[in-house]
């Protein structure tokens, strides 16, 4: 693995540390409150920036099977982000969440852990 690969590595394992803190966050008060806001957020800008060192890092075409669930599960946690930000800059922290973003939220990042899982397998695997 080469040295662009290995940072995109790394900073993909922060983006997981700050989607966790967010989202379980979220998940347990069932409130958007400004620790979830902020560790999305940074989880977002975290897994832009890992994906674009992987893609820059790597030998393979950008258009593999876990390039594809991986692109997939950013454009989900990307929505999802911009769902949450459009729900708190609405209602504040003092409205408990819609179920269905609650779920929208568990569901994006259960789909990028697996994301985030496979690339790891792939890795070991090599």
């Amino acid at each position: 693995m080469n040295t662009i690969s290995m940072i995109g590595a790394t900073i993909v394992t922060l983006a997981l540390i700050s989607y966790s803190i967010g989202v379980i966050t979220e998940q347990k008060k069932h409130k958007v409150v400004k620790t979830v806001l902020a560790f999305i957020t940074i989880g977002i800008v975290l897994d832009v920036t890992a994906t674009i060192c992987m893609i820059i890092g790597s030998t393979n075409s950008p258009f593999t099977f876990h390039g594809f669930l991986g692109y997939s599960a950013l454009l989900v946690m990307l929505i999802d982000v911009v769902m949450i930000w459009r729900f708190y800059n609405k209602n504040g922290s003092d409205l408990e969440v819609p179920k269905k973003l609650h779920r929208y939220t568990l569901y994006a990042y259960l789909w990028w852990v697996v994301a985030y899982i496979t690339g790891s397998m792939l890795v070991m695997i090599k």
